[in-house]
């Protein structure tokens, strides 16, 4: 679990709910219709604008931004070079054993395409295949979060209008001006609130996470084709660590110090 998506969230709440209570009641800031016009409103315009498969299927892909990795870059590494190291005592066969332990599905598929002796450019070519579709998947999730944090304060904006139509309807009392007002406003808080707090921020953390998932992807299809080149283990890890960051690179290279 993404402590960070979860402890944004709740602490953003309490901020703004602390806030409120130092100036009103937090009853004044609640209202069930406010919440369906903004809410109710951004989900069918969600609908409207995507497939329903898609919307459905999108939900499932927070999960990325709220949970964690499989695998690390240096986890991915770690076994890479075990795979390198047993493929050249033993040959690539012997890693059709330690392909039935491993987790990851895509780098599953890439050993036992290399065991099967397939042609490198085709295993390159099938994997990266693949990696465009998770790609386009991820994409497709950031996208409609972040519609939805377009239309949330336009539907605010919608209830505010409809608000005031009520308020101006009923100008003969001067005593329900100020509280109509006041409701009318509420629907443009909620969508602001939804939008630049759920929304966008998850958008935002599926983007990351999509780059992250990426980047150990693609190592894992170098590692997979510089064991089936047979290539030293040691030059299959230098290579690997050419896709982290200088800071990445120099962690692991001082955890692999340390282990020695």
């Amino acid at each position: 679990m993404d402590i960070a998506t979860i402890g944004g969230i709740v602490v953003g709440m309490a901020m703004i709910i602390i806030a409120i209570m130092k100036r009103t009641g937090i009853g004044a800031f609640i209202d069930v219709e406010s919440l369906l016009i903004v809410l109710g409103g951004t989900i069918a315009a969600t609908f409207v604008n995507y497939p329903l498969p898609q919307v459905l299927s999108t939900f499932k892909v927070v999960r990325k931004a709220l949970g964690t990795h499989t695998y690390k870059p240096e986890d991915t590494i770690a076994i890479l070079v075990s795979f390198a190291e047993k493929a050249r005592r033993e040959g690539l066969l012997a890693l059709e054993a330690e392909a039935d332990k491993v987790d990851e599905s895509f780098l599953k598929k890439g050993i036992e395409l290399i065991v099967d002796g397939t042609d490198p450019e085709l295993v390159r070519s099938i994997m990266e295949t693949e990696l465009s579709f998770i790609e386009e998947r991820h994409g497709l999730g950031a996208q409609v979060f972040d519609r939805m944090g377009e239309s949330a304060p336009a539907f605010g904006m919608v209830g505010t209008l409809i608000g005031l139509i009520a308020m101006l309807a009923s100008l003969d009392d001067p005593s329900t001006i100020g509280p109509a007002m006041a409701v009318a406003l509420i629907t443009t808080f909620y969508g602001s609130l939804f939008a630049n707090l759920i929304f966008i921020p998850i958008a935002g953390k599926l983007k990351i996470r999509s780059r992250e998932e990426v980047l150990n992807k693609e190592l894992m299809i170098e590692g997979v084709l510089s064991i089936q080149a047979g290539e030293n283990p040691r030059i299959v890890a230098e290579k690997m660590k050419s896709f982290l960051n200088p800071a990445d690179r120099a962690k692991l290279d001082k955890k692999g110090a340390d282990n020695e």
